[in-house]
């Protein structure tokens, strides 16, 4: 009747993280899909604490209670800003939990060929039919821990399984680890964004790859559980190195690339554990964002397989000079600009959500579509550093959702604007990635809003952003650099709007 109970509920919640995953693909059901995936984790929880197999019932009520403590206190504290390398470091502790349950699956493997040896049985033997499945007496079968149980159960073929599942789950969840580590370090600031390889660069990663592999064979051949640790280090290298190797440009692409490596470890935990709900879970996650970060490529021509292997290849050569001067502009210049406009494109970047600007942006499009102007917003797939960061600031603002437009959307409308303003963007609307083959953003679709008849660019100063890479469209002759923090620029020239 419990075993049913679980069975029921884990499809309940399946069903709703579906729901939830497919929600989230649209700004208006994005928060209905929250719920859902709310109520899915909360039944997936209760589903588990009182099914078979349930131990430790305080201990595991504890983590949890502490767990959301920790969480409750993230949500509250985290500025909008932070939550791509907290996304990033979430995702570490997902692969860390992969790498412990792959060595208590291997501990408890091992426990249970020492209780069968002492026992003079053998581990997966068939039933007897006297005592329980495996051979072992009816007391010390109760006696084992529900893991212990599950494993006692398995046959040989399936012990071995267990272990290419095991191995798996500690090689990706060691990957997912350092590579989340250094994608946080990257993102908060912390670690050098520039691309970085050791001597001998893709070399390295390929023989600890290989390595790995042959640790693998050896393991599954019963050379012990030394190799598991060394075959861990050399996984933990190859996260740690891939991610170096990766430019801050990039840094969208590898955050969802590592939330897919999280789903991937998370499945390989699943079918250690036995767990249905969890390989389903893991799965939904692995597919979904390793889809994501295809698209995120694709929005960036990047090659998906360049990105996952840690910016293999890429552009060569001494990257053009750019010329001319920056033409700094004052707030009442900006406000004659748009009050004579009929029609505006606003394209939001990260210097936006630092600056907190969104309240401010927003009240800017209010007021001008209150005197009849067309005022849109162009949303590149990787502005912000997170997929939909700049789609959950305009929302969290209360910009109408049809006024916020994709790329492809509005690209062509450039031409036939009035005033385009860039808040905070650097890489998404850079004519380099058109004109210059040697730029690391070559071949990059981007927002030409050049082509508008006049652009204003809010930017703190005359840097070249995250990315380190120049961008000639702040020397252009119709553009204007409206220096300042954003959001104390827009608190000046709100007023001046009539």
């Amino acid at each position: 009747m419990e075993f049913g109970f679980t069975i029921a509920a884990y499809a309940v919640a399946a069903v709703l993280f579906i729901l939830s995953l497919g929600g989230l693909s649209g700004q208006e059901s994005a928060k209905r899909a929250v719920w859902y995936g709310i109520v899915g984790m909360a039944i997936a929880v209760v589903a588990t604490l009182f099914g078979p197999g349930q131990g430790l019932g305080v201990v595991s009520v504890v983590l949890i209670a502490l767990g959301a403590a920790v969480g409750y206190q993230l949500a509250t504290k985290v500025q909008m800003t932070q939550m791509p390398e907290l996304v990033a470091i979430m995702h570490s502790l997902v692969g860390l939990a992969a790498v412990f349950v792959g060595f208590n699956a291997d501990i408890m493997i091992n426990n249970m060929e020492s209780l069968f040896a002492a026992n003079d049985l053998v581990l997966g033997a068939t039933e007897d039919g006297s005592f329980t499945a495996i051979g072992l007496p009816k007391e010390i079968y109760e006696g084992l821990s529900s893991f212990g149980q599950l494993i006692a159960k398995k046959s040989q073929v399936e012990i071995n399984i267990l272990k290419v599942e095991l191995v798996l789950g500690i090689w990706i969840g060691a990957v997912t680890f350092t590579g989340s580590v250094i994608a946080y370090g990257k993102l908060a600031g912390k670690v050098d964004s520039a691309a970085t390889k050791l001597p001998g660069g893709h070399l390295l990663n390929a023989g600890a790859a290989g390595l790995s592999l042959i640790f693998t064979i050896m393991y599954l051949g019963g050379s012990g559980s030394w190799t598991l640790v060394l075959l861990t280090l050399l996984a933990l290298f190859i996260g740690y190195h891939l991610i170096m190797g990766i430019g801050g440009a990039d840094m969208p692409v590898v955050v969802s690339m590592l939330n897919s490596y999280s789903g991937w470890a998370a499945a390989a935990i699943g079918f250690s554990l036995g767990n249905d709900l969890l390989i389903v879970v893991g799965a939904l996650v692995g597919s979904s964002g390793a889809i994501l970060s295809y698209i995120m490529c694709k929005a960036m021509n990047r090659s998906f397989i360049s990105v996952i292997l840690g910016g293999f290849g890429g552009p060569a050569g001494e990257q053009m000079a750019v010329e001319g001067e920056q033409v700094a502009i004052e707030a009442d210049g900006v406000a004659t600009a748009l009050n004579e406009a009929d029609s505006v494109i606003i394209i939001p970047g990260y210097g936006m959500a630092v600056a907190q600007a969104q309240t401010g942006v927003a009240e800017l499009v209010r007021k001008l579509r209150a005197k009849g102007k067309n005022v849109r917003f162009a949303i590149h797939p990787v502005a912000g550093r997170l997929p939909g960061h700049m789609n959950v600031l305009l929302a969290e603002a209360k910009v109408p959702y049809d006024i916020v437009m994709e790329m492809d959307e509005i690209n062509e409308d450039f031409p036939d604007t009035d005033v385009a303003i860039v808040i905070g963007s650097n890489d998404i609307v850079n004519p380099a990635a058109q004109d210059d083959p040697n730029s690391p953003i070559a071949g990059m679709p981007v927002l030409e809003c050049w082509k508008a008849k006049q652009v204003f660019v809010s930017k703190r100063g005359q840097g070249t952003g995250y990315s380190g890479i120049e961008n000639p469209l702040f020397f252009k002759d119709n553009t204007r650099m409206f220096y300042g923090d954003a959001k104390a620029s827009l608190d000046k020239l709100l007023p001046m709007i009539d």
